[in-house]
Order: C-alpha cells, then sequence, then structure tokens
C-alpha cells in the first residue's frame, strides 16, 4: 500500500527520517523567514499571477511531451520525451529560479547567490536576476568552470559574477560549500536560490514545487494525446534530484505510475569514482540537511565522480531518499560510458541532443525491459550545447561510431 505522505515534507522538514534543517546559528534567522513565509507567498494570487505568466510567455511552457518514435520502435515500447530542453535557457533549472527570485524580491532581498555544477542553473538564476533587476553571484567548482565554458560565458554577459570555488574537488559540492559561506556573511541582504531539492528546509519542498509543473503538464498532455493521464512508467536522472522531483512529483501518490531514477556510476559502483548515492551512501547530513550521503566511516565526504557536471554530487536530496528507502523508486547506476552512448542514439535516431545528465535517464532504455504497451515518459532535462566539447573528444577518439 503507498503512502500518502511523499510529496510535502512534515512541517519540521522531514520526508521520513530525511530532510530538517541543520544550519549555523548565524543563518538561522534567514531560514526561519523563509520557513514561515515561502507557503504564502508563493501560494498568493498576486505572486501565482506573475509567475505563470513569466512561465508561459517568458519561458515558454508548457514543453511538448514528444512521442519519440524512433526511439519507441527500437526499444519496442512507447517513450514520450518531456522537452524541458526547448525552455529558455536550454533546461528545466529556469522552473525554480524564476520561481526563488521572484520570492526573494517580496522578502526585500536585492542580492542573490547561487551554486551550479552543469551551470545551467547558475544560467538561469543570472537569466532571472538580469529580468528582475538583482545583484547575482553564482559560485562554480574550477573543474566544471573548464568543462562548462559556454555557461559561463553565457552567466558573464547576462551580468553575473561567476566565483571559482578552489577547494576540495572543485566540483558542484564546493560550490554549495562557497556558496553558504557567503550567505552566513551576507544573511539580511541576501536570498541564496539552491538549484535542487537539497540544503536546509523548505529548500527541498520549495524547489520541488517549482518544478512541478513538469510532472502537472505531463499530465494534461498525457490527457490530451492519449485519453489517460498517468503513465505506466516516469524516468529522470538523480543527482540532488530536481528535474526528477519536478517529473515525479504528481506521479508519486499514484500507485500505477512506476517511477525510475538514474544516479551517475561514474566508472561504476566499485570504482572509486561514482556519484551513486542510493548505491554506495549512508546517513549523514551534508549542506544543512539529513539524507544519503558518499562518506567514510568518520563522516568524511567521499569526492564523487561523473562525466555530467550536474550530477558530480555525493548526496542525494530528501525527497528521493525517502523514495529509494520506502522502494516507491528504482534507482539505477548509469556509468560515463553507457550515458554517452545513449547520448550519441537519440541524437542519431531522433535528430536531438540531449544534456550529459538527461542522458542517464535515456540510458535506463537499455538497463529495463519494457512491455510493447507501455508509456514511458523520460526527462529530458536539458539540451547538449554545453557539452558538445566532450561529445566532440569521443568523436575525436573515435570512442562513438557514427552509424545508429
Amino acid at each position: 500500500m503507498i503512502k500518502t505522505n511523499y510529496k510535502n515534507p512534515d512541517e519540521q522538514g522531514y520526508y521520513g527520517e530525511f530532510g530538517g534543517a541543520f544550519i549555523p546559528e548565524m543563518l538561522y534567522p534567514n531560514v526561519e523567514e523563509l520557513q514561515k513565509n515561502y507557503l504564502e507567498i508563493i501560494e498568493s494570487e498576486d505572486f501565482q499571477n506573475e509567475y505563470q505568466d513569466l512561465l508561459k510567455n517568458y519561458v515558454g511552457r508548457a514543453t511538448p511531451l514528444y512521442l519519440a518514435k524512433n526511439l519507441s520502435e527500437k526499444y519496442n515500447t512507447k517513450i514520450y520525451l518531456k522537452r524541458e530542453d526547448l525552455n529558455h535557457t536550454g533546461a528545466h533549472k529556469i522552473n525554480n529560479a524564476l520561481g526563488q527570485v521572484l520570492l526573494a524580491k517580496r522578502l526585500g532581498k536585492h542580492r542573490i547567490i547561487a551554486e551550479t555544477g552543469a551551470g545551467q542553473h547558475g544560467v538561469a538564476t543570472a537569466t532571472a536576476c538580469a529580468l528582475l533587476g538583482l545583484e547575482c553571484i553564482v559560485y562554480m567548482g574550477e573543474i566544471d568552470i573548464a568543462r562548462q565554458a559556454p555557461n559561463v560565458a553565457r552567466m558573464k554577459m547576462l551580468g553575473a559574477t561567476v566565483v571559482p570555488a578552489t577547494s576540495g574537488s572543485k566540483t558542484l559540492k564546493d560550490a554549495v560549500n562557497e556558496a553558504l559561506r557567503d550567505w552566513i556573511n551576507n544573511s539580511t541582504t541576501t536570498h541564496y536560490v539552491i538549484g535542487s531539492v537539497v540544503g536546509p528546509h523548505p529548500f527541498p519542498d520549495l524547489v520541488a514545487r517549482f518544478q512541478s509543473v513538469i510532472s502537472k503538464e505531463i499530465k494534461e498532455q498525457l490527457n490530451e494525446q492519449i485519453g489517460r493521464s498517468t503513465p505506466d512508467y516516469v524516468i529522470a536522472c538523480v543527482g540532488g534530484g530536481s528535474n526528477a522531483a519536478g517529473t515525479f512529483y504528481h506521479f508519486v501518490e499514484e500507485e500505477n505510475v512506476k517511477i525510475i531514477a538514474a544516479e551517475a556510476g561514474g566508472f561504476g559502483v566499485d570504482s572509486g569514482k561514482s556519484a551513486a548515492t542510493t548505491f554506495l551512501g549512508t546517513l549523514g547530513v551534508l549542506h544543512g540537511s539529513k539524507s544519503l550521503v558518499m562518506q567514510t566511516k568518520d563522516g568524511q565526504v567521499i569526492e564523487p565522480h561523473s562525466i555530467s557536471a550536474g550530477l558530480d554530487y555525493p548526496g542525494i536530496g530528501p525527497f528521493h531518499a525517502h523514495l529509494f528507502k520506502e522502494n516507491r523508486a528504482e534507482f539505477f547506476s548509469i556509468n560515463d560510458d553507457e550515458a554517452l552512448q545513449s547520448a550519441f542514439e537519440l541524437t542519431k535516431l531522433e535528430g536531438i541532443i540531449p544534456a550529459l545528465e538527461s542522458a542517464h535517464a535515456l540510458a535506463v532504455l537499455d538497463k529495463k525491459k519494457f512491455n510493447e504497451n507501455d508509456i514511458v515518459v523520460i526527462c529530458l532535462s536539458g539540451r547538449g550545447d554545453k557539452d558538445m566539447e566532450t561529445y566532440l573528444k569521443m568523436l575525436d577518439d573515435g570512442s562513438q561510431k557514427m552509424d545508429a
């Protein structure tokens, strides 16, 4: 029997045993301000009118739900792609960034900070700040700055200051650390736009609510196209897990919908270079919430690895940790090579170049057997422009054959 408390946390911000708010004392006033006000603000008619207008006329929603006929034929099932790659800025991240910047303005904040891995959240936040006239500072790991150069250029062109994180693995985890330090030092003027369903309560719930437009549209579009509002399967990639939370949100309490999450296996779960948290993680606290964390026995965070910067994170959001613990979602570990293969396959079969993050979700098609009449919806969370250097390197190395 499926429980009915998956979607939203309790008053303390817990999804089962995961979540909460573990924060330094200096951040308590800001987090408490959010906890007390976020639901009232974002559910108000005034906020929703402005937000929904921007989603439609600025972002370009609703994004298409596309029946991928060639991919469906190959895998002998009915595969639909939720085209978040067609949003303004090229990914799902804009849904949350716009919502949080609008919220920040209503809270009287005039300075916005954000972290980014693949750069998509940074670009989305910089875009929202440019539109709404707020200062924007984006923290990004030094390694990610090098491998996501096009997005760094876009952020700077949009007027954001990009600050490199030079400690640790110099990737997403370290960018979050730097952003949190900034927030502690500038708590009264600044709002931290967290880009995933991680961090202290209320961020996991806040981000999930803004991204839930994805599954809301899937239900409406399926009903319009095939006369039913629920698929048999929904699939999304999971790092922290914001696109997945949005894709799963309106289905987690639908007993007939099976949920599949694709984590970044890196070089393999036993390689020491992976980011598959549900396979490798244990209960711990990371970036303000209790969840599954890749860590040593004495609680030191293990450096993750993924070819995709957006999945290169040593934890998972409490929403997803709860789905995993309760066996509500099935988790797959997708290795770098498997993701690359799926990216090239989609490109050749459907003429769509996906982000490397999204390619992890596509790779589930080679791991799971579906029936001929199954309706399978995969969230195509972002486009592959930012990953062209990686893709071209694979072609130059001869690692990917040009034929489908």
